[in-house]
């Protein structure tokens, strides 16, 4: 089980670039999004459904017309399925990953360049800003492996479903 918040994931690519002299980052929430669709307009890019045998995720749950599959009750090992066609892999299921955004309600007034969402509003109801996590984990039912669906947490907020992706700036 992972267990990384999203200051653990900033200090980690932080740490890798001081390691390597190179810049890396985590994603923005376009760029992961862009790279979990591959391509599609579907909701995931698998097409309209999702299977256990393309992904890990709670298979005790269904989504549009899908059969129930099985459920894992834990990560596995990266790699474990198909790639998507951009050759990418677990971007639907196994974990949900921390991106550089902050949280917004709507897309209004966020960046239209695919940068990252950085001015964070406070929640008045929790007295924190919250950080966006893409993708559905090993946990969670098909809905939320969809590639438009998003999620926030407390950046200081671990979990055992909850990882990242590094980005390298070229």
């Amino acid at each position: 089980y992972l267990y990384v918040s999203w200051e653990d994931a900033t200090a980690y690519v932080a740490w890798l670039g001081r390691k390597t002299g190179k810049t890396y980052r985590l994603l923005s929430e376009a760029e992961w999004e862009y790279a979990a669709r591959a391509g599609t307009t579907t909701p995931f890019s698998t097409g309209q459904r999702i299977t256990t045998d393309q992904a890990n995720f709670n298979g005790n749950y269904t989504y549009n017309g899908s059969k129930k599959g099985i459920y894992r009750e834990k990560t596995d090992t990266v790699g474990s399925f198909a790639a998507n066609a951009f050759g990418l892999h677990d971007l639907a299921g196994n974990i949900a990953e921390w991106v550089e955004d902050c949280w917004v309600f709507t897309y209004t007034n966020t960046p239209r360049d695919g940068s990252a969402t950085t001015t964070c509003t406070i929640f008045a109801s929790r007295s924190e800003i919250q950080r966006v996590l893409r993708n559905g984990a090993w946990d969670h039912g098909p809905s939320a492996l969809r590639s438009s669906r998003r999620f926030y947490n407390d950046p200081a907020g671990r979990d055992s479903s909850l990882g990242f992706r590094v980005a390298r700036s070229l």
